[in-house]
């Protein structure tokens, strides 16, 4: 029976053989430091300092939760593994074997996530995040790729426990969508996914064509941090356009009859947002005002990094309009990363929303950890990507 090759001995061998570092001491340090400061009767003046000193006592809270659940993961399977040693039922061994291994496979997963997590640093990382993907060349072809994306997306925040609401959308001609813009509310959510920003290329034998040609189809994802209440973005009414438009899509009581949706244009920059989501117009401006406050947060974000970036060769190019992935459906089925070379055969898998295996080998290969990986048991030697 094949078990896991990872080895849990104690709490800090298994913190140092998965590249997980939590720094136990410190962090309980840190804790009974912050309690000291949220204790005093003045901690709720400065609103902005206390929300700072309360996350930062959240984030040590959490890194001593996780050495601790390792450690009782660790003491668990270094039971099953004395019961397996003392059991005379070759019956019994085996079912505690199988046991052990799914002990570990939990463990592996556990790990992989806090590995993950210590990856996102970023001062946005943490916040939710506005997700569009706009079809590219090719007609019916990308704009029913663009809604496979959609669905691909939605089921990986439905999978990590995220709520996802569809802001706007503009249906394709025949069959599925030329645009759509999504908010993902979830702890790093605009962390994890702006991994995926970028071109992504499906390849498969259309479901339109007569002739069963394999086709090309592009896709492009763009992704930024919806702003918190807490981050100040000034907009002056003076700035702002506001037009108004009855609500596209495919029935309803108010479709085509109510101007229930609403368009933003932000004059000194040129950004312009809409929304269509509710049946309010209230609530549609609400909606549009945070996607501007979050597109000019991103522009000027942006605007400070690009000397940064210049200056780092190093840093993997995630921009708008670059390739990162390829979806090939036929004649073989592998899906391929490019910037990692990373590749999983189990395209299924992949579209029904199990993304993370790219986003944390990504993640790592930015923090300079890895540049070329594969899959394990998942990858398959399909072809070139």
């Amino acid at each position: 029976m094949k078990i896991s090759s990872i080895v849990f001995r104690n709490s800090a061998s298994e913190s140092n053989l998965c590249g997980v570092i939590f720094d136990v001491p410190r962090h309980r340090g840190v804790i009974a430091e912050l309690e000291t400061l949220t204790s005093k009767p003045d901690f709720w003046q400065d609103q902005e300092k206390a929300q700072q000193i309360l996350q930062r006592r959240k984030s040590s809270e959490t890194r001593v939760a996780a050495d601790e659940k390792l450690s009782r993961i660790s003491s668990d399977i270094d039971t099953y593994l004395h019961m397996a040693r003392e059991e005379s039922s070759v019956a019994q061994r085996d079912s505690l074997m199988r046991d052990i291994e799914q002990e570990l496979d939990a463990a592996e997963h556990y790990v992989g996530q806090l590995e993950t997590e210590t990856l996102l640093s970023g001062e946005s990382d943490r916040l939710n995040a506005i997700l569009t993907i706009k079809s590219g060349a090719g007609g019916t072809e990308s704009q029913d790729w663009t809604e496979m994306l959609l669905r691909m997306y939605l089921r990986w925040a439905e999978r990590k426990d995220y709520r996802a609401s569809i802001l706007d959308s503009q249906p394709g001609e025949g069959a599925g969508l030329k645009s759509v813009t999504v908010r993902v509310e979830g702890e790093n959510a605009y962390g994890l996914l702006s991994t995926e920003s970028g071109v992504h290329r499906l390849i498969r034998i259309s479901p339109f064509d007569q002739a069963a040609r394999r086709h090309t189809s592009f896709a492009s994802v763009f992704v930024i941090p919806e702003v918190d209440d807490r981050i100040e973005i000034e907009i002056r009414p003076e700035d702002l356009r506001i037009d108004t438009f009855r609500a596209g899509g495919h029935g309803g009581q108010n479709v085509n009859k109510v101007e229930t949706a609403v368009r933003f244009t932000h004059l000194p920059t040129g950004i312009v947002v809409q929304c269509q989501a509710e049946r309010s117009q209230h609530k549609n401006r609400e909606l549009a005002m945070k996607l501007l406050r979050s597109r000019l947060y991103d522009a000027e974000i942006e605007k400070r990094q690009q000397a940064t970036r210049k200056l780092d060769e190093s840093k993997l190019d995630i921009s708008f309009g670059s390739q990162i992935r390829t979806y090939t459906l036929q004649p073989y089925r592998l899906i391929k990363d490019h910037r990692t070379k990373y590749e999983m055969g189990d395209v299924d898998r992949v579209l029904d929303g199990d993304i993370d295996p790219f986003i944390r080998t990504f993640l790592l290969a930015r923090a300079g950890k890895g540049l070329s990986v594969k899959a394990g048991k998942d990858g398959d030697d399909g072809g070139e990507g």
